[in-house]
């Protein structure tokens, strides 16, 4: 079992001893100290925080905990119940919150759950702020709130109000949507996108929505991160529905991705490349997506006369990256669309909406509009840690051995090749190093890969 305090929030398997596992203990310390923050920085000792949740079993239980924290502690609590991240991260901006706490593990398995911490804009709090926290909570010397200055909660619902604003956008096109007549066929994991999706979908003008768990109860029926080997039941249902395209969201619904008619994968790293091509050719300008994902970013960028831009990895780094080149698109290779005109987080129903939009215009199939991008293989392979690992020392090593090429190790070690190019980098999230490698074909990508994990075990 696992704890990890990480400046991406406190994440761990539920159950087990106070300390090594995500107990009630540690929740109450960590939203304790999350509201010690808000209170300093925002100035207000009664500040207002939203809470929302994904659809996982312990989610309920996790939810009551911080909320009564938050009560104790002082705050003003607004409740969005069972809700995507993106859902929440909305609320906050619209509520006029000092912040906001998302209870998702994202894509980890069932057994995990974990606590998301955003600032006043509904973004994720930076390196500086996440450490502050970790200070705060280590110190352990909370004062909560005498009885007549507890807080509140207030229960309200925002996904309509998300909907509403994702059909706002001038790029979402829903006259086009319609006219299309899709047929879509959506997994969604038995979480919240069960909900969201088909809700969205219908919104958009789609009359025929093939549902694949959709039921949202929070005991997945596969493995939830939304990868091809996790995901030939929708394969399948592309193939025996005949719908036009698919897509699978992670349980918190940041993440998208999308299957073709002919039951083929699109590729999650091309998801942010077909809603980017889509938005460039409406609104040049630049583009910024991880040093982990795929090159063909940057040659759609290119091809439209603007410039791409990598950041560390992690959705506050783009987000911090896109604003400072003003990119009028962003995210991350797994499936992760920030479109700053919806507002500054991955949000898999304004990149579905997008790409509608885009497949409704273009007269094509979806096998044909991934046809119509470069071809860039990658292999994701990853070496797990032991406690007595030493990470700075293995990163150090890889870059000796490449420096004679182009290395960035502004997070972790990428070496850039002139065909090809491999990352490595200790996860914030998991006790691992994930290794990203991306080539001409699969093979190449996956022998660069274990290139670096033989060198690695050998350490």
């Amino acid at each position: 079992m696992t704890l990890i305090k990480s400046i991406s929030g406190i994440r761990g398997t539920i159950g087990g001893e106070v300390g090594d596992n995500l107990t009630p203990i540690d929740i109450v310390k960590f939203a304790s100290a999350y509201a010690d923050f808000i209170k300093k920085y925002s100035g207000n000792q009664q500040p207002k925080i939203v809470v929302g949740r994904d659809a996982r079993i312990s989610g309920k239980m996790v939810h009551n905990i911080i909320t009564g924290t938050l009560v104790a502690m002082g705050c003003e609590v607004i409740d969005v119940g069972m809700a995507t991240t993106p859902t929440t991260e909305i609320a906050v901006v619209k509520e006029g919150a000092s912040g906001g706490i998302v209870i998702t593990a994202s894509h980890n398995p069932k057994q995990w759950n974990a606590l998301k911490l955003l600032n006043n804009r509904g973004e994720f709090l930076n390196a500086d702020e996440g450490e502050e926290i970790l200070k705060i909570a280590d110190e352990e010397a909370f004062e909560y709130a005498l009885i007549d200055n507890i807080g509140s909660i207030t229960t309200k619902q925002y996904l309509e109000e998300h909907i509403k604003h994702v059909l706002s956008l001038d790029l979402v096109d829903v006259e086009a949507i319609k006219a299309a007549n899709f047929k879509v066929a959506v997994d969604a994991v038995n979480s919240i996108g069960g909900i969201a999706v088909p809700e969205l979908l219908y919104a958009l003008g789609v009359k025929q929505v093939f549902k694949l768990h959709c039921q949202a109860h929070g005991n997945f029926s596969h493995n939830p991160e939304p990868l091809p080997e996790h995901l030939t039941e929708l394969s399948s249902l592309m193939n025996s529905s005949k719908a036009d395209v698919g897509f699978a969201v992670d349980p918190d619904v940041d993440r998208l991705v999308i299957y073709a008619e002919n039951g083929e994968p699109f590729g999650e790293e091309y998801t942010l490349v077909a809603v980017s091509d889509y938005i460039l050719a409406n609104t040049p300008g630049n583009t910024v997506s991880n040093l982990s994902s795929t090159r063909a970013l940057r040659d759609v960028t290119e091809k439209h006369g603007g410039k791409y831009y990598a950041a560390a990895v992690g959705e506050v780094n783009v987000v911090t990256k896109m604003k400072e080149v003003n990119a009028v698109i962003g995210g991350e290779g797994n499936g992760g669309v920030i479109y700053p005109d919806n507002h500054y987080g991955r949000d898999a129903l304004t990149g579905i909406a997008l790409f509608l939009s885009k497949l409704a215009k273009s007269g094509k199939k979806v096998s044909e509009i991934r046809d119509s991008y470069p071809s860039y293989f990658m292999s994701k392979q990853k070496v797990e840690l032991t406690a007595d690992t030493n990470t700075d020392a293995i990163l150090q090593k890889v870059k000796e051995l490449f420096k004679n090429e182009s290395i960035i190790d502004i997070d972790g070690v990428k070496i850039d090749f002139p065909e090809k190019w491999v990352h490595l980098r200790k996860s914030n999230t998991e006790p691992i190093i994930r290794i990203y490698s991306e080539a001409k074909s699969q093979e190449e990508a996956n022998n660069l890969g274990k290139q670096i994990i033989d060198i690695i075990q050998s350490f």
